[in-house]
């Protein structure tokens, strides 16, 4: 008998160590799953302030850079704290350390203000792995909807034609989404381009003082009249193809040397543009120079050149493999001359770093700075002179962050053990077709109906 004791107490022994770990472990989760919730808080936060706009283009992108996520778990850390602005169930349950970051990022998926609780109650019963199943059965019926809802308007297309008693033609129609959507696209390129003719024809006769500005619903009309010539003569935007979309910028030199002197910066038939916009679209264009005499006529014009030439380009690519701005990284961008060509800088591969559209007017035109270290490294700057580094410095963190996490959550009176999180699945097979017919709302209006035809029946 003492024996067989002795060896039940060896036994229980590391069995116990091993669920004292295990409660360990759960209530540590608990724990991050809390201080995730908070995390997820200020994210929303910051992006609604557009605090990341300060040369980064996302919250995603900043993230990234700050703290080191990965761009994809960074985006997806921001689409969930966008999400949980509009689900309190859902934050509140995390925030409490009841539903794990896991779950919370699948429901939030599928989630609206209207399925929320239901869907909280999927989170708190089932374990992750019963989320996910449920969350594609549910996007399976959501797509079923949606193409039952494509198939309708693809049924309902229609266009009436008549001509009234007038003499007038009627038209009358229902377009698909992406159809109406072109639609109106070509109507609005109409109608442009009449605006434009018209300007055209105004600069040559007197226009009638009598006549009123066309309405909207006129200008639409005329816009319609228009694509149903164009369909007929195939004459809406005449001009070779490759001219048609370049944007001209006229620029005097001194402007692009300083940009505090007076001169032109223009659009080709358009507005002003700033100097340093200028300066911007000439580090990495086509440069044609033209010379012009006392009273500003044109005496001589040069060869149209690349700025920067193609083999160079290729040479600029490979060695920056995209935009250089810290925490970017596009693979695609532009030439920027560190000291710009107008001021003597050289176009060489030293002088060049590669720019994302967006970076380059951020260093043209936000004020970021940029320079090349004598070691060869780019050096960033803010407008306000600080420096922008390709890795921030890492936070401060706690001698023991646990503790401190802890001690954080018991001041705010959330009290969290192994068991906060725990589901209440007993262990029986999931069935993910009758729990999709039980809780998605098409599907309980879609055996609703079914049912109140059978009765009538």
């Amino acid at each position: 008998m003492d024996i067989r004791s002795t060896h039940t107490r060896t036994t229980l022994g590391p069995v116990v160590e091993l669920d004292r770990l295990g409660d360990e472990i759960a209530e540590l989760s608990a724990h991050l799953e809390a201080a995730t919730a908070r995390l997820l808080d200020l994210i929303r936060a910051f992006d609604a302030r557009g605090g990341w706009s300060n040369g980064f283009r996302s919250c995603a992108a900043w993230l990234s850079w700050r703290i080191g996520l990965d761009l994809g778990a960074a985006r997806e850390k921001v689409r969930v704290a966008r999400a949980l602005g509009t689900l309190p169930l859902l934050a509140q349950a995390l925030a409490r350390g009841e539903l794990s970051y896991a779950k919370v990022r699948a429901l939030t998926r599928v989630a609206t203000p209207e399925t929320e609780e239901r869907l909280l109650g999927v989170g708190r019963a089932g374990t992750a792995v019963h989320v996910e199943r449920i969350v594609r059965g549910w996007r399976c019926m959501d797509r079923k909807a949606e193409a039952r809802e494509t198939k309708r308007q693809h049924a309902s297309r229609a266009l009436h034609v008549h001509q009234d008693e007038d003499g007038t033609v009627v038209l009358r129609g229902r377009l698909e989404p992406e159809v109406g959507a072109l639609l109106m696209r070509a109507l609005a390129a109409a109608r442009e381009t009449l605006y434009q003719r018209a300007r055209g024809e105004a600069a040559t006769r007197l226009a009638d003082p009598v006549a009123d500005r066309p309405t909207m619903a006129q200008q639409q009309a005329d816009a319609l009249a228009l694509l149903a010539e164009t369909a007929l003569h195939h004459e809406l935007d005449p001009g070779a193809p490759g001219e048609r979309y370049q944007v001209v910028v006229h620029v005097d030199a001194t402007v692009l040397a300083d940009p505090d002197q007076p001169g032109q910066s223009v659009l080709e038939d358009g507005p002003r543009v700033s100097a340093e916009t200028s300066r911007r679209l000439a580090c990495d264009a086509s440069r044609v120079v033209m010379r012009h005499d006392e009273d500003g006529r044109t005496i001589e014009v040069g060869a149209r050149t690349r700025t920067i030439p193609p083999a160079l380009r290729r040479a600029l690519h490979h060695r920056d493999q995209g935009c250089r701005f810290p925490g970017c990284g596009l693979p695609f961008g532009q030439g920027h001359h560190l000291r710009h060509w107008a001021q003597g800088g050289p176009t060489t591969l030293s002088n060049l770093s590669m720019l994302c559209r967006r970076h380059h007017r951020a260093v043209h035109e936000e004020g970021y700075q940029v320079d090349r270290l004598p070691d060869g490294a780019l050096r960033f700057r803010r407008p306000d002179g600080r420096l922008l580094p390709d890795v921030p410095p890492p936070a401060a963190v706690p001698a023991d962050p646990v503790q401190a996490l802890r001690a954080q959550h018991d001041a705010q009176g959330l009290h969290l053990h192994a068991r906060t999180a725990c589901p209440s699945w007993l262990g029986e097979r999931l069935d993910v077709g009758w729990a999709i017919d039980v809780l998605h709302p098409l599907a309980t209006r879609l055996a609703d109906r079914h049912g109140a035809s059978e009765d009538r029946g």
